[in-house]
């Protein structure tokens, strides 16, 4: 089995500015900035053949690039028992309409319907009890939060491995926007763009001990063709 879900990965400059959120808040374990990405569809854990018919069907989603801003931050719970802490989106009806043909391609394939509304975000830490008083100062501080609008111009079907360290995502296949269906940009490209000049952590060398073990597993898959 394979844990698998959809989204768009972040370019080094929104990922910096991202950064910057990171920090200045008691109880917060923050997301690793190579790990930043803004969720299209949770799948979930499916088997081989499923994946390689995941992976084939996203392959024929076609609309062209376009342009998406983060706007503002915000919690998943109350303030009394936040989960997480997100930075948001600008309204961009192009990002529904990648969702929407998404959903659409897993529709297809008889995978059940995600029965949570669609709520862009990307998700910077999860929350543990943190002070109501920081929490609430945090989110005044940072509620005009704005990044430079960035060129969507690509998609991408990741695995997730849950590790001690929490969990480790792996691009699998990268689909262009661009209104063709050629063929998926490999994973290795997909982590160029999102995370070149970060360095080697703890993380790291546990992310690649698993991308051992799953090289091992992967033509199972599919993945890698």
């Amino acid at each position: 089995m394979i844990r698998l879900f959809v989204a768009l990965p972040m370019p080094a400059a929104t990922t910096l500015a991202l950064r910057e959120l990171c920090s200045g808040l008691p109880g917060a374990r923050w997301v690793k900035p190579e790990q930043f990405h803004l969720t299209l569809r949770f799948i979930g854990e499916v088997d081989g053949r499923t994946a390689r018919h995941v992976a084939d069907e996203l392959a024929g989603i076609q609309m062209p690039p376009f342009e998406l801003a983060l706007h503002g931050v915000g919690t998943f719970g109350d303030k009394r028992a936040a989960r997480s802490l997100w930075a948001g989106t600008r309204p961009a009806a192009e990002l529904e309409r990648l969702h929407e043909k998404v959903d659409g391609a897993m529709a297809r394939l008889g995978l059940p319907a995600d029965r949570r509304k669609f709520a862009p975000h990307v998700t910077l830490a999860r929350l543990n009890q943190p002070p109501v008083d920081r929490l609430g100062a945090y989110l005044s501080h940072h509620a005009l939060f704005n990044a430079a609008p960035f060129t969507c111009d690509r998609f991408v079907l990741y695995s997730s491995f849950l590790s001690h360290g929490g969990a480790i995502y792996t691009p699998e296949q990268v689909y262009p926007l661009g209104g063709n269906d050629d063929h998926a940009w490999m994973a290795d490209e997909a982590e160029d763009w999102a995370d070149e000049d970060w360095e080697r952590s703890e993380a790291a060398r546990e992310r690649e001990s698993w991308e051992a073990e799953r090289r091992a597993f992967a033509p199972a898959y599919g993945f890698g063709d």
